[in-house]
């Protein structure tokens, strides 16, 4: 077999197993992809449980949702989705996509829930690169600290300094030598109020499904 026929028959063998490789993988995506999505929605609906309790809503957390733009009040750079909660109809509750900016290693996501009356239902931090022993205390698996936000409104904290952490005369614990990640969460949840405050019609507006949202 000459040099030129051998090259070319390792091209073709290489090519084979390429286009064998390639749809393997196609096949085996396509397996793969209903249970990833299934197990993704599974464990939003978990989490997003923990801030808003199942006897607050009978809808589909995941399907009433709306887009909204991106915002200073959420922390958020592009389109985030926020997840209505209703019963018999009426508004009940909303999840929103907050993003602290400031954190002392980078941004901490959140998910802050909000009652119809603007009370916090519930806030859970959904990543975030704090130190390792100092910043885990903002995870609820690790540390209470995260529900002293539940039943919190603006209106209940009149005082422009309420929405602080102690140390800067506010009303928020905090955990001593780790000040700079509460201070984030702290002043990111209440951005998030005041995001509600100013949507909230626009929050409950009419649903749109899942399938056709943009």
């Amino acid at each position: 077999m000459t040099p030129v026929k051998a090259s070319l028959r390792t091209a073709l063998t290489m090519l084979a197993f390429a286009v064998i490789g390639t749809a393997l993988l196609a096949y085996t995506f396509d397996l793969t992809r209903a249970p990833i999505a299934n197990s993704e929605e599974e464990a939003r609906l978990a989490l997003m449980m923990q801030v808003v309790p199942q006897t607050a809503f009978d809808n589909d957390l995941l399907r009433d949702i709306i887009t909204l733009a991106a915002d200073p009040l959420l922390g958020t750079q592009g389109e985030t989705i926020a997840y209505r909660a209703r019963r018999n109809g009426k508004p009940a509750a909303v999840v929103l996509e907050a993003i602290a900016p400031d954190g002392y290693s980078g941004k901490i996501k959140l998910l802050v829930a909000i009652r119809a009356d603007g009370a916090v239902s519930g806030v859970r931090v959904v990543a975030h690169k704090e130190t390792p022993g100092l910043g885990d205390y903002i995870e609820v698996a690790r540390s209470a600290w995260i529900r002293h936000f539940d039943g919190k409104t603006l209106a209940s904290e009149t005082d422009e300094g309420a929405w602080r952490v102690k140390k800067d005369g506010g009303q928020f614990d905090y955990m001593a030598g780790a000040t700079i990640t509460p201070r984030a969460v702290v002043k990111a949840v209440k951005k998030a109020l005041q995001y509600y405050a100013s949507h909230r019609e626009q929050l409950f507006a009419p649903a749109i499904s899942k399938e056709n949202r943009p």
